[in-house]
């Protein structure tokens, strides 16, 4: 198998597996009581993995998935954080039921053979360059 082949069948399973940790993300937050609203939430400005509701909250959750936990928190990089961060105010704005919601961003950390780490408020609008 050349280079090439090699790293897009690395890319597929890259793919299948975070695949498989966004669905035992999203049931780990149904067993939580989260109203799932979105899942890979298209926008002109970017992706939302989940978007869920629970009580008066509003969550964006970024799911990363690597060979460990530590590896999947810090692939999350202040620009994405910013990606996502217009991807809610685009997700927002489409939906006036949701103006008065609070809004929270996490993330879940999934590594291998571990249980995904729910990590709440993982950041903050107007926190660490975030704008």
């Amino acid at each position: 198998m050349n280079g090439k082949k090699a790293r897009a069948g690395r890319g597929k399973e890259a793919e299948r597996y975070g695949r498989f940790a966004e669905g035992v993300c999203v049931g780990i937050l149904l067993c939580k009581g989260y109203h799932i609203l979105a899942r890979r939430h298209r926008t002109p400005v970017g992706e939302i993995d989940v978007v869920a509701k629970r009580g008066p909250t509003v969550v964006f959750v970024e799911i990363k998935a690597r060979k460990n936990q530590e590896s999947a928190g810090e692939a999350i990089t202040q620009r994405q954080q910013s990606r996502i961060l217009r991807a809610a105010e685009h997700f927002l704005g489409a939906r006036p039921e949701l103006a008065k919601a609070d809004i929270r961003f996490d993330a879940m950390l999934v590594g291998h053979r571990t249980l995904p780490h729910h990590v709440k408020d993982a950041w903050r609008r107007g926190f660490d360059g975030v704008r």
